[in-house]
This record gives C-alpha cells, structure tokens and sequence, in this order.
C-alpha cells in the first residue's frame, strides 16, 4: 500500500466553510491526526477512520508521527489544522520532519497541501472589511518564538500602520502578551483605533465585539480569539470596521455647496480617524472635565453617533473610546504643566490607571522605551478640469506657465478632447491653486460624474451672437453633479463644425434660433447623433428648456445610466419622443474582429 501525506485546514471550523478538496482528502484518509478540540470539530465529517488526537502543544510529535505512518505503514495520513495548514498551523513542522529524513518529492511520499479559510478572513469577514489594505499576522505565543522576536516584529508593524491580525492572543497561562502588545502599539496609534475581537468564528459559540485599541484588553480574549487591529484609516460604521483600499484621497471642486470644502477636509480637527488628530483628540479628552451622564462612552459593539464634522464630511459613525485625565489626587505620576504633558503621556497614564485597577502588571514607559507616533500623512490629490473659456480655445503662455508651476514636478497634466486639461496636484492649499489660475482668467471645473458645457469657438469669436447662451448655460448648469457624465455640446452655427449633435444634448444655432438634439450615443461601433427633436427654439427659451431637462435627468436618472439610456426608458423630456434612431449597417471587420 503506497502511503500519502495531507496536510488540511478545514478553515473556521464551521462545515459550511470546509473547501470540497478538504472534505474528498478527509475521505481518502486512513489515519486522522490533530489536536483533540480540532478533531472534535470535523468529527462529523468522518466515517471509520483511525483517529490520532493530542493536546495543546503537541505539534511536533504530531508532525513526526504522521510521517511516519505514511512512511512506515503505507498509510494515507491527514494532518488537520484550524483555518490554513499553511498560516501557523501544521504544513510548515511536516516539511521540517520530512527534510531531516532526507525526504523529497522525486522519491519520498507525495504530500498534498489542502489550503482553508485562515482566521485573519474568516473574522475578517465577520467584522465587515478591515482587511482592504496591507495587512499582516502575528503570533503572541511564544511556544516556538521567542517574545523578544515577536515584540520587535509588532512594533515594526505598528510604526509602519499595517492593519494588524493577532493570533494565539492569550492563553490561561500566557496572559501578559497582549498587555504587551497593546502598550507597544499605543506608541504609534490613536487609543480610539478601531479593535475587532472575534471568537469561535462560524462556530456554535461564537463572540464578536467591536471596542477600541485602549479598551481591548476588558473584554475576553483567549486561544480560540482572533484580535484585529485597524491601521489610522480604519473607520466603525453600523457596528462594522471599514478599512479604505487607499491612504490616497482624491477631491475635486463642486458648484454645488458641500459641508466641508476641500481644504477643510485636511484639517485635523476633520480628519479624527487620522494619526495627527490621535494626538489632539486625547489631549482634548485628557484636558476636558468629567463627562456628562449624556455623553457615555460607546459601548463595545455599539455603533456611535457621529459628531457633527464627522457626520458631514463621510456619513458614518465612528466608534470613540474617551480618555479622562485621572484626578488629581490618583497621583499616578508627578504633575506636569498640562501645555507640556505630550498626548501619548496622557493615553499611556490612564491606560495604566485602567491596569492598575484590575491587577494587570505593565512595563512602565520611559524615556528609552517611548517613541512618538507615526507621522504618517495620507497624500491629498486636488484634481480639477481647466480651460481657457466656453468660447475662447486659446490659452496665453503666462496661463500655460502658471498651469505647470501648479502641477509641479509631482503634479499631473491630462490632455482630454474634451476642451479641457485635468491636473492632480498634491496639495493641502487648493484654494492658493484656484485663486491664482482664476486670477488668470482660466476656468476651474470639477471632474466626474458633472455636466460640462462644449462650446466651439464661434468661428474665432466671430460668430458671436450665440456665445452668451453657451455662457448662461455654464453658469447655470456646468460642474452639476450628475448621476452619470452629462455632456451639453453647443455650435454657433449650423455647419456643427464642432460636432455638438454628437454629445448627450446638442444645440446648433441656426437662423436666429435654435436646434435641439438629444440622445446621442457617443461610444461604441453603433454609434449616434442625438435625435434632432426640435428646430427653430426661440433664443429666451433655449436655457430654460435644456435646464429642465437637465434636472430630470439628475432627479430620475439610475447611478451610472448614461443620458441616452435614460431618454429612451423615460420616452418623453419635455415633450420631445424618443424615437429609434436609424441604424448603420455593420460588416463583421475582415479580421474578425
């Protein structure tokens, strides 16, 4: 009989969430061998297997006599593991058993590496998506690591704000690792920094609390507990923590008024999830007296009541643990001036207090062993449309200059067809970028999902009778924003040399008045111009007309439906029919294509 290795992670432990390759390798298997809380879990899985079940701390011996019944006996040999074989659990010892043996696999037994859902995804998932940027693991035990190693490797990913998923947290013996853990990652995080507890996930019993990095420690944690720790952009909303996929935000102007302005955005006080604000919002909280009965602290698992800043700017509530400075006569350390107590002080002296109280010993943190907190800054990008004018195409070489010393050497300029340059410009001061382009004569527009006005030039300014019209329409309409990308196109004349009926809504002046087209289909290979719904509009009633039409469009329209869609699943705008527009024959490209 030819033996074979498996080496299984049946992932949460649920069997909704074992892979089928888990389930057929399980049944292949002569011989089952794991830790006896794990095989307990799958037992209902198996059939008349041999079952080999040790205690906690038995890898080894585990490891090596898997080997040798699939060496020794021929036998089909699975080794079990919770979550992933491959992520602190039993595939990497069963190699190292294998390579003191001189195995390998040209001549050795064949081993099979059955890959599960590891615990950082399966919790992950539990508590909303806190795993969107770089993460990384980390084992406190120090069974097989030494915790002078595993102090190093937490601090290194504290300082560099990885989202942080800590196994094997605490055991009924191992207790003083997360204290640990905790007081190192303080160092470089806000104590409000959104902390998801996860135990038993997917099984009969499981737990899940949402608290905050300087609450952790009162609530259970133990060997069957994943803990995720939140990088600063990690965000509570509804119970969920929400970690962005990017440290980078991008913003824009608006014509339409918004609660915070972009410039205001970058403020710390507006920006509380930030590593900067860390600083000030726990020294705001140390310096204020006591709370309110109204103002409680929030509950773990509870979702808060955003501020008013907070709720402006994203619309979501942000779980906030508040840190009082203790009273006086606690007396825990010599009283310093409170202009010169550094934040981290504060945080660190009242999470002391916080030990003190229920007997949990902690390294005091001293000069040698206190570093400030990360300056990490999210990089801001401004980015905004630029054009010379409605009408006037031509821009001077002092706008052209003004426009690259903008930009600068990190910035970016876009050509677009569309009569405009895009720049992204890293900046925490947009509004000395508008003000000197303004200045200048440019117009600034935002770019997205807005409408934007496409003019011609009038024939060099020529013909010119029209040119207000395209203006008011500017000023009324452009920067709006759009449920999809809107496009007015206009001409001065009825050569529509500027391709206006090629746009969402075309307008060709003609014989003193105007031409409406609508609907255009302005991508693909089936191709169109806007249907030609009116003609001879009177010049009073042209702006008004397209207005409303505009407004429906933005109040009826689905997220993301482009205006043609919209025109013929609604039939009408303003009185004007939709009609099916005629139809190009299409040959098949010789290529195939």
């Amino acid at each position: 009989m030819s033996g074979k290795l498996f080496v299984i992670g049946f992932g949460p432990g649920s069997f909704e969430h074992i892979t089928k390759r888990a389930r057929e390798a399980l049944q292949e298997s002569d011989v089952i061998i794991g830790y006896s809380t794990y095989v307990d879990l799958i037992r209902g899985l198996l059939t008349n297997q041999e079952i080999v079940s040790t205690g906690m701390t038995e890898e080894v011996t585990r490891a090596r006599e898997a080997v040798r019944q699939a060496e020794e006996e021929g036998k089909k040999v699975a080794v079990i593991s919770s979550g992933d074989s491959g992520v602190y659990g039993m595939a990497g010892l069963v190699y190292e058993v294998l390579v003191e043996k001189g195995w390998t696999e040209a001549t050795g037994v064949p081993i099979e590496i059955v890959p599960g859902i590891s615990a950082i995804n399966s919790c992950g998932a539990i508590l909303g998506a806190p795993i969107m940027h770089d993460a990384c693991t980390i084992s406190l035990s120090d069974h097989l690591t030494p915790w002078e190693l595993i102090a190093k490797r937490i601090d290194a990913a504290g300082m560099a704000d990885f989202v942080i998923a800590l196994y094997n947290p605490r055991s009924g013996r191992r207790t003083r690792q997360i204290v640990e853990a905790q007081r190192i990652l303080l160092q470089y995080r806000s104590p409000d920094t959104p902390v998801g507890i996860v135990k038993s996930a997917y099984r009969e019993r499981e737990t899940v609390v949402v608290t905050t990095l300087a609450q952790m420690l009162e609530h259970d944690i133990g060997m069957l507990t994943t803990v995720i720790i939140g990088n600063s952009s990690t965000f509570v909303y509804d119970g969920k923590m929400i970690t962005p996929r990017g440290y980078q935000r991008k913003y824009t102007l608006s014509a339409d008024e918004q609660p915070l302005k972009p410039h205001q955005r970058l403020r710390v006080e507006n920006e509380p999830w930030s590593l900067e604000a860390s600083g000030e919002s726990v020294n705001a909280s140390a310096a204020k007296p006591a709370e309110p009965a109204s103002e409680r602290p929030v509950l773990a698992g509870e979702a808060a009541k955003p501020t008013a800043p907070e709720a402006a700017f994203s619309g979501t509530a942000t779980s906030t643990a508040v840190l009082e400075a203790p009273p006086v006569e606690q007396k825990l350390e010599t009283a310093k001036p409170e202009a010169e107590r550094p934040p981290f002080e504060w945080a660190m002296q009242a999470l002391n207090a916080i030990h003190a109280a229920k007997g949990i010993e902690t390294t005091p943190a001293t000069a040698s062993n206190v570093r400030p907190a990360s300056a990490f800054q999210p990089e801001m990008i401004f980015e905004f449309a630029v054009s010379p004018g409605v009408a006037n195409k031509k821009i001077t070489p002092q706008q052209m200059m003004a426009i690259a010393e903008v930009a600068g050497e990190k910035g970016e300029i876009e050509y677009t067809p569309h009569h405009q340059m895009i720049l992204r410009v890293p900046t925490a001061d947009p509004d000395s970028i508008t003000g000197r382009l303004r200045e200048l004569g440019l117009i600034l527009s935002p770019i997205g999902d807005v409408l934007q006005v496409k003019a011609c030039d009038f024939c060099d300014g020529e013909k010119k009778d029209s040119i207000p019209y395209a203006e008011e329409l500017h000023r009324r309409l452009g920067g709006k924003e759009m449920p999809k990308e809107l496009k007015i196109g206009f001409n001065g004349c009825g050569m529509a040399c500027y391709g206006a009926v090629q746009e969402d809504i075309g307008i060709v002046f003609r014989k003193g008045k105007f031409d409406l087209f609508l609907g255009a289909k302005t991508v693909g290979r089936n191709a169109h111009s806007g249907i030609p719904v009116a003609e001879g509009i009177d010049k009073e009633d042209i702006v008004p007309i397209v207005e409303r039409i505009v407004n429906r469009f933005k109040k009826e329209a689905f997220p993301n439906e482009r205006f043609h869609k919209f025109f013929q699943r609604v039939g009408e705008l303003e009185g004007y029919a939709w009609y099916e527009p005629a139809k190009a024959e299409i040959e098949n490209a010789a290529c195939g294509d």
